[in-house]
């Protein structure tokens, strides 16, 4: 290929990657909505976008401006309204989200991909606070010291589920059977009140980290690791005590 065909090719290229939906990653088949989803237009329904607790920017150094909109005003908004779409006319429809989360069947599979991240992105923004961070506080901090023997290790046990987990999901602090504390991890959008579909995970989440790449890949490329280790800079354990109330 000689220089001005080669060039030509190129520009080509780069005009057709332009025209063309960016990062298109959330795939439709049939009625399942799976991946990451796209912006979609406002669908109305009984499930909206709650607002941000905080300044889009108030997360920062550890979660940037950007990325915060792009996961709150995007992917979070997508789910939501996917889900205002999908459940019209089923029996989810009058549902609330916690009922809904733990009705939802796996062979609805568009309701728990867009249920589940509906109700844990809801969960998340309300667990980050630009004056959290530090160990943990309260009934919660009392039952990780007895758990774990020291926040630090429940510290290292909470991430490690976050970096074990194999490409998209969640790390969860979970209140199980007889009052007692566990660490679980999820794939995609499920969470442990997914009764019907998980099972040793099944539980009541006190506290959830992201660890889909749309949640730190612009600041933290693929160090998960970095994203992780910045998350404990932001808990609101004042929060996570309130869930715990909820889930005794």
């Amino acid at each position: 290929m000689n220089k001005r065909n080669f060039l030509r090719t190129g520009l080509l290229m780069a005009a057709s990657a332009m025209a063309a939906p960016a990062a298109r990653l959330f795939a439709a088949s049939g009625n399942q909505l799976i991946g990451e989803p796209e912006e979609i237009d406002f669908v109305a329904g009984n499930f909206s976008l709650p607002k941000l607790p905080y300044d889009v920017a108030a997360l920062e150094p550890h979660i940037d401006k950007m990325t915060m909109e792009i996961h709150h005003g995007r992917h979070h908004n997508a789910y939501v309204n996917n889900l205002n779409k999908v459940v019209e006319g089923t029996s989810y429809e009058k549902m609330d989200i916690d009922q809904l989360v733990r009705a939802v069947k796996a062979k609805d599979a568009a309701v728990r991909n867009n249920g589940g991240g509906h109700y844990n992105h809801s969960m998340f923004w309300s667990l980050l606070s630009p004056k959290g961070g530090g160990p943990a506080t309260g009934k919660v901090g009392e039952l990780i010291n007895q758990q774990w023997g020291s926040f630090d290790k429940f510290k290292e046990a909470l991430t490690q589920a976050g970096m074990n987990r194999f490409g998209s999901g969640w790390a969860w602090l979970c209140l199980g059977a007889k009052g007692k504390l566990f660490i679980c991890s999820t794939p995609n959008q499920d969470n442990p009140l997914m009764k019907n579909i998980v099972k040793k995970e099944a539980g009541f989440p006190l506290l959830g980290v992201d660890v889909w790449e749309h949640a730190y890949y612009l600041k933290y490329q693929n160090k998960r690791a970095d994203y992780l280790a910045a998350f404990w800079n932001l808990v609101n354990w004042e929060e996570v005590n309130k869930r715990y109330e909820m889930g005794a």
